[in-house]
């Protein structure tokens, strides 16, 4: 699977979230819960300040064997932080991240893209890895996933 090894920016992301892990049975009921809820309650929409009309799948704080738990917080990247309100504010942290940029279904798609990053020999940071959703289109949908890298590939 190819990447390009990129440098970002921080990103102020504005969201809901939950905590699951990947040898949870519950998993994909838990995140596809977290997109239904976004946006058929309007957490979506009434986000202010939005940077773009993307949305995010963040996940960080990894923990458990392998680091296979972790936050997930289905968001969009916004200009400021807001004030009050019941949505999460997360911060996806400037540094070297790997990006691979898929296509197709966005369930499937993306289901089989981190399968096999998750098999990979990446120098993994386990800050922050994030999916950005390019359109709205469920059947061909373009997709990028951020994976943090540390920072000295020595270290990987």
């Amino acid at each position: 699977m190819e990447y390009e090894i990129i440098t970002l920016e921080e990103k102020i992301a504005v969201g809901i979230g939950a905590r699951t892990g990947n040898q949870e049975p519950d998993m994909g009921a838990v995140i596809g819960g977290l997109w239904e809820r976004f946006y058929s309650e309007g957490i979506y929409a009434s986000i202010p300040d939005k940077i773009n009309k993307k949305a995010l799948g963040i996940y960080l704080d990894y923990a458990g064997e392998n680091k296979s738990d972790y936050t997930v917080v289905a968001a969009c990247e916004t200009s400021q932080k807001p004030q009050g309100g019941d949505c999460q504010v997360c911060r996806i942290p400037a540094g070297r991240y790997a990006r691979f940029v898929i296509h197709g279904d966005m369930v499937k798609a993306v289901g089989a893209a981190w399968q096999a990053i998750w098999d990979m020999k990446l120098p993994r940071a386990f800050s922050c890895d994030f999916e950005e959703y390019q359109d709205d289109s469920m059947d061909n949908a373009e997709i990028h996933i951020y994976v943090s890298l540390k920072e000295d590939p020595a270290l990987g």
